[in-house]
């Protein structure tokens, strides 16, 4: 397996070893590829930090966890959430469109995880070092 670097490859056709991708990555976000109806992230969540609450009214989401333990809350409103699991390596979340959605990490280490959007969320070669850079970058559009 060659190393690829963790940077935005799409649209471009793209095979990658999305376990190591994951584990590796130590940005809070980074875009492996984008493409017009779909786009891959991998995430690393701090000990205690959160991805955010939010909802995507267009969108579904698809995240696996590959390493760490969290917290997955959603439902129909910010104040609404009853839906309550905790999940831990291997296990999937999936987020309807319009469903507010929030993931914790629990854990003691990094919660490392990958996420798949469809459509995209973030614009194309995103990077975000820190939660504060992704909620800045939110907050421009």
């Amino acid at each position: 397996m060659s190393d690829q670097p963790l940077q935005d490859h799409g649209p471009e056709p793209f095979v990658i070893d999305i376990e190591r991708a994951t584990l590796t990555n130590e940005n809070f976000r980074t875009a492996l590829w984008t493409g017009a109806h779909l786009q891959m992230t991998v995430m690393s969540v701090p000990v205690g930090g959160e991805v955010g609450l939010e909802m995507h009214d267009d969108r579904d989401q698809f995240l696996r966890v590959e390493a760490g333990v969290a917290r997955v809350q959603m439902g129909p409103a910010e104040d609404d959430l009853p839906f309550d699991r905790r999940v831990e390596d291997d296990w999937v979340i999936l987020v309807p469109a319009g469903s507010w959605h929030n993931v914790t990490n629990v854990g003691e280490e990094p919660l490392k995880l990958y996420s798949l959007y469809a459509p995209p969320e973030h614009a194309k070669d995103t990077v975000h070092r820190t939660k504060a850079e992704s909620d800045a970058d939110e907050h421009d559009d």
